[in-house]
């Protein structure tokens, strides 16, 4: 078993497909989802967030490879110990699901097929693209929000954003990048694909919710789309920003012509209708001011990274060229 994050537990030799698991306390069901999936993968891993159960042992003894966080850090931060094992093994393939027995394994193939036909390097499991869809309505409802607000901001157009049941193509391990710990990191995933021009599809896949959420739906979806407006703010603050405050401000100009039109017609001040006009333009002039130094921002860092990337890019050539003439 390994020990994170001293030892993330890198892989002994190469392997074609690789499913991994992110988990925290699933004892439960975590053994019967290792047995099924490993009939369609080559190796599986299953990153135990910080269990504080019998999770570890009961998926090291059904064949699983395990790597062990020493707390509970996150969801995010678990695929990213995926990621980080998937890029050392060199594989074909990477496949993330649920710990929970909320994924049927036997939907892996379908996943896959996209993949290992270079067809797509993600391929998103949708509930919603399924012929029975047992979703609880309270949650569809706040799955289609947190979709379209994923959807605009990263301009990737997806029916499911948050499924967490996944395939990745080589290219997709060893290019994108996410920072979120939390919930949130399958709309980071969403941002990322955009950000690195990789191609993504989705297939129908049925979910089973056998117990109750263990976090309060609310908390999740409020936590989870907070985390998602940060990212749209980050990667198009123009849109999310710049676009309601032009609005806001245009509204506050137009109630400002009413205000005059009253005036000069009666002689009277429309008080409530010339401090709309003041806190109108006052809003929008902010937003957009909001919008233009975000915008600023993103572009200076942006500017900056693909500097470092140029940069690292002549010394690895130096450094070749160096090797070759010794």
């Amino acid at each position: 078993m390994k020990d994170d994050p001293a030892d993330k537990g890198q892989p002994q030799r190469k392997v074609e497909i690789v499913a991994a698991i992110p988990c925290f306390n699933e004892e439960r069901f975590i053994g019967s989802v290792v047995v099924k999936a490993r009939k369609y993968v080559d190796r599986v891993i299953v990153v135990d967030d910080g269990s504080t159960d019998a999770t570890a042992e009961v998926a090291e003894a059904a064949g699983a490879e395990v790597i062990r966080h020493k707390v509970n850090q996150g969801k995010g931060v678990a695929i990213r110990s995926a990621f980080e094992w998937a890029k050392g093994s060199g594989c074909k393939a990477l496949v993330l699901l649920d710990g929970d027995g909320q994924h049927e394994p036997e939907y892996i193939p379908n996943l896959l097929r996209p993949v290992l036909e270079g067809e797509a390097d993600m391929v998103v499991g949708s509930r919603f693209l399924a012929k029975s869809n047992n979703v609880p309505q309270y949650r569809r409802m706040g799955q289609h929000l947190l979709t379209l607000v994923t959807n605009l901001g990263s301009r990737v157009k997806l029916t499911d954003s948050q499924s967490g049941f996944r395939a990745f193509s080589c290219k997709a391990i060893n290019n994108m990048s996410f920072a979120e710990g939390g919930l949130s990191v399958e709309s980071e995933m969403q941002f990322s694909i955009s950000r690195s021009g990789l191609r993504v599809a989705e297939v129908p896949v049925e979910v089973t919710y056998v117990d109750k959420a263990k976090r309060s739906p609310v908390g999740h979806g409020v936590n989870v789309l907070s985390r998602v407006l940060v990212l749209f703010s980050l990667r198009q603050p123009l849109l999310l920003f710049g676009l309601p405050g032009l609005v806001l401000l245009i509204a506050g100009l137009v109630l400002g012509a009413r205000v005059l039109t009253v005036y000069s017609s009666t002689h009277e001040l429309a008080v409530g209708n010339a401090l709309g006009t003041i806190l109108l333009c006052l809003a929008g002039l902010l937003a957009i001011f909001a919008a233009l130094m975000l915008q600023a921002m993103k572009e200076l860092i942006h500017g900056e990274n693909s500097q470092l990337k140029r940069e690292s890019k002549g010394y690895a050539q130096d450094s070749e060229s160096g090797s070759e003439k010794q």
